[in-house]
């Protein structure tokens, strides 16, 4: 007799493991057959609706230790040195499906989740500094234009590039996707970037704008294309086993935590907008600062629950962390949140991958579907029954900066050297070698000669040209001399 014998999801002994309960050995089943109709129930209802981007993915458990001072910068508890505080990461494809194989050309998330003493603190990010666009307004076209047509159901290199192509301010990301970095060895392989700047705040209410760098203690490598194609049909699942594989035997991933730091007086006269989205911040001009380390050595024991119902959520700030003008960061403020409420519910904050590990909890959120700690009156405020009430002395100034101005629907103000053009090609002529330059080439004409029609094809050559001049007039030949 053993003690591990099935029951069902309320604890009670299962008669059968096998057999439905029927009238006879050849009758009908019966409905009163609860475990039956718990099984096919439950199974009915056990996913939830997948992300829009960043479908597929993966993820594990782990830590950030503090190694570097930065107490200068910002009073946030996670950053003071010394702090160690556990984590969850995921990360991901944007454009594919729940299915669809990991090593597809696509920007990788890098998302994380910080379990620390004054409430989660989330960043969602890329493995690329930059992104397509600047303006949340167009984040649900552009992601329309990367996944399935309507008519046929499948991916168009077409669609995806008349967008890139009418949408300038794209060639930096683009340029990234479309090199090296585009297909990650691994996820262990590649960097990690907030590419939103992002506000610090220290004890003495000093102000900084911030980006993070996640650098990958392993090296950054990647796959060619050729590799990708072959183990997208080899192994769909590869960076995900590659991970969970990686972390059995003990080979524990870990990234570096480097961050540029700009006093915040500095930004309105700096050469870039800072807060543009498809820019980046020089390291000469803005070095980098070297903070901890992040170690990831605990993988998952029920993904649905720990990596699937993970909810990342830019607008998890704590004190001494704060936005920017960054008008995609401000767009997602909102529409993550939003998103989880739809797909998970809304409560979904109380899962346990969710919940704060070390942060008590005095909201007066109440009731909803899913809702498992109970509330106990008053649940009103202001109150004068002994309710929580906001510590306005102490947390009440907000980490935000001055602004004002006339309604008006308009990009960016121009900093002096704002081009859509210029750091893309300073990336293709001055970043990359010869090698490289001619990946870079390769997976252009191999990507244009997929479905892309002659007149995004005219478009596509001049958007390389802005680029770089002989960027564009290779890709045009390899594309000519193939057609």
């Amino acid at each position: 007799m053993s003690d591990n014998y099935t029951t069902t999801d309320a604890g009670i002994p299962v008669e059968s493991d096998e057999h439905s309960l029927t009238v006879g050995p050849d009758g009908p089943i019966l409905l009163q057959d609860a475990y039956l109709i718990e099984q096919m129930a439950q199974f009915n209802r056990e996913r939830v609706p997948e992300r829009q981007p960043h479908a597929k993915g993966g993820g594990a458990f782990g830590h950030f230790e503090v190694t570097g001072d930065v107490s200068a910068y910002t009073k946030a508890d996670v950053f003071q040195q010394g702090r160690r505080t556990e984590m969850v990461a995921r990360f991901s494809t944007v454009a594919g499906e729940r299915g669809s194989p990991d090593t597809w050309r696509d920007p990788r998330g890098f998302a994380l989740k910080f379990y620390t003493e004054q409430g989660n603190y989330d960043m969602v990010g890329n493995n690329t500094p930059v992104f397509f666009i600047r303006d949340p307004l167009k984040f649900q076209h552009f992601i329309r234009s990367q996944k399935r047509r309507a008519d046929t159901n499948l991916r168009d290199h077409d669609m995806q590039w008349d967008f890139w192509t009418l949408s300038p301010e794209s060639a930096h990301q683009v340029t990234w996707l479309m090199g090296d970095r585009g297909i990650p060895r691994s996820w262990r392989h590649m960097n990690g970037y907030s590419s939103h700047t992002y506000m610090w705040v220290n004890a003495e209410g000093e102000r900084f704008w911030v980006r993070y760098h996640f650098k990958t203690d392993q090296g950054v490598d990647f796959l060619t294309q050729e590799e990708a194609d072959r183990l997208a049909g080899e192994d769909g699942d590869y960076h995900t086993r590659d991970l969970y594989q990686a972390i059995e035997r003990g080979e524990h991933p870990s990234w570096t935590l480097h961050m540029q730091i700009m006093p915040f007086e500095e930004a309105a006269t700096y050469r870039f907008n800072p807060f543009d989205l498809t820019k980046t911040i020089s390291h000469q001009d803005y070095p980098l600062i070297e903070v901890g380390r992040m170690t990831l050595d605990e993988n998952p024991t029920d993904y649905h629950a720990q990596i699937e119902q993970a909810a990342f959520e830019p607008n998890n700030m704590v004190p001494g962390i704060g936005p920017s003008p960054d008008k995609m960061l401000l767009g997602r403020l909102f529409s993550y949140a939003d998103a989880h409420r739809y797909r998970i519910g809304p409560n979904y904050r109380e899962l346990p991958v969710n919940y704060p590990r070390h942060a008590p909890v005095r909201s007066y959120s109440k009731d909803g579907a899913m809702r498992y700690h109970p509330v106990s009156d008053p649940v009103y405020a202001p109150n004068s029954k002994g309710g929580p009430s906001a510590d306005t002395a102490r947390f009440g100034e907000p980490a935000g900066w001055r602004t004002d101005g006339d309604l008006v629907r308009s990009a960016y103000t121009l900093h002096a050297e704002d081009d859509d053009f210029g750091q893309p090609g300073t990336l293709v002529r001055e970043v990359l070698d010869d090698a490289a330059r001619e990946r870079l080439v390769g997976n252009i004409v191999g990507h244009l000669l997929d479905g892309v029609s002659e007149p995004v094809l005219v478009r596509a050559f001049e958007y390389w040209r802005n680029v770089d001049q002989d960027l564009g007039d290779r890709v045009e030949s390899g594309v000519r001399e193939k057609q």
